[in-house]
């Protein structure tokens, strides 16, 4: 018989220990699994890089005790391993589709989440929609950066080159300014605050061991004075635009802005805010990161790109949908901007 290709050994190893209803030994294995070697240690160490490669894919392998002579057993459960069905109702899948849309990776990954979560094809998928609020480098156009969130996800440091200096730094976070990652950590050679661009790394990343990232006692994630927002990196005069937030996203935004700049809360919870602004645009696509839940109050004309920011993506959906050109489009109703 020709020898099994491994992909299709593991492949069948993880079909075997999803589809029982107890912990199967080695020995069970290899009689449902073809392509495990009859010596008994070749067969363990075979079995033992299968289940390293299925948990390295994120595959939860339980490890079982079981009674006679085989004493361990192993399997998959399927509640750990499969996706539940959600069960969205239709306004549900919208909005999901919604936030898709307005945020581009550069590749269908979102679209095929939709479906993944029963989205039916009638939703504005990703790919249907020509106006993204927000549009992202793909991850595949930066391999750096998996990497290092999964370094923050694991409080790890990590190693890299950079401008042709190796860098040891603990991470603290990650954020995303005017189209680009940056990482913000403390350099442990250096015993500084640093921030990177990641794109700008010259070697992949490795990441320490988890809990590895040690930051100094007091450290703050966000620096003395507040971290420069990305509305605040244009070279515009600087405009201070005054907006509410409702209940729902007031606590995060307030964690994230600071209270400086609150100027009152009401008693539904929601908050007024006022921000010194010289990027418009970079206000405006944050603001509509907030759908419904965020309403710019003044001045004037920062309301009205806002209008407008919304205007054409409308109409990038309609021309889209009906065939037809955005000048053949009928104007929208006036809007709270105009009054």
């Amino acid at each position: 018989m020709a020898r099994l290709d491994r992909l299709e050994r593991v492949t069948n190893l993880l079909l075997a220990l999803l589809d029982t209803t107890h912990p199967l030994s080695l020995r069970e294995i290899a009689d449902r699994v073809p392509g495990y070697p009859d010596s008994h240690e070749a067969r363990r160490q075979a079995f033992e890089r299968d289940k390293r490669l299925l948990r390295d894919e994120g595959v939860p392998v339980l490890v079982e005790t079981v009674g006679g002579a085989d004493q361990l057993g192993y399997r998959v459960d399927p509640d750990a391993y499969y996706l539940p069905d959600l069960d969205l109702e239709p306004a549900e899948q919208a909005a999901l589709a919604l936030a898709v849309a307005g945020v581009h990776l550069g590749e269908p990954s979102g679209a095929e989440a939709l479906s993944k979560l029963g989205a039916s094809g009638d939703l504005p998928l990703p790919d249907q929609h020509p106006a993204p609020v927000v549009d992202l480098p793909p991850l595949a156009a930066l391999p750096a950066l998996p990497v290092v969130f999964d370094a923050a996800r694991q409080s790890a440091s990590v190693r890299f080159d950079y401008h042709g200096t190796r860098r040891r730094v603990a991470v603290s976070d990650l954020r995303f300014r005017r189209g680009r990652w940056y990482l913000t950590g403390y350099d442990i050679d250096i015993g500084e605050r640093r921030t990177f661009r990641i794109d700008r790394m010259e070697s992949e990343p490795l990441v320490d061991a988890p809990g590895s990232a040690q930051l100094p006692e007091g450290w703050d994630a966000v620096p003395a004075g507040g971290s420069r927002e990305a509305w605040q990196f244009g070279d515009g005069d600087e405009v201070a635009v005054d907006l509410v937030v409702d209940r729902a996203e007031a606590g995060r935004v307030v964690a994230e802005l600071g209270e400086q700049v609150v100027i009152r809360r009401d008693h539904d919870g929601s908050v007024h805010l006022r921000l010194a602004v010289t990027d418009v645009g970079a206000l405006v696509t944050w603001v509509l990161d907030l759908l419904d839940h965020a309403e710019v109050l003044r001045p004037r004309p920062v309301r009205a790109a806002i209008v407008e920011r919304l205007r054409a993506i409308t109409a990038g959906a309609a021309e889209h949908r009906h065939g037809t050109s955005a000048s053949e489009s009928q104007p929208g109703s006036a809007s709270k901007a105009d009054s």
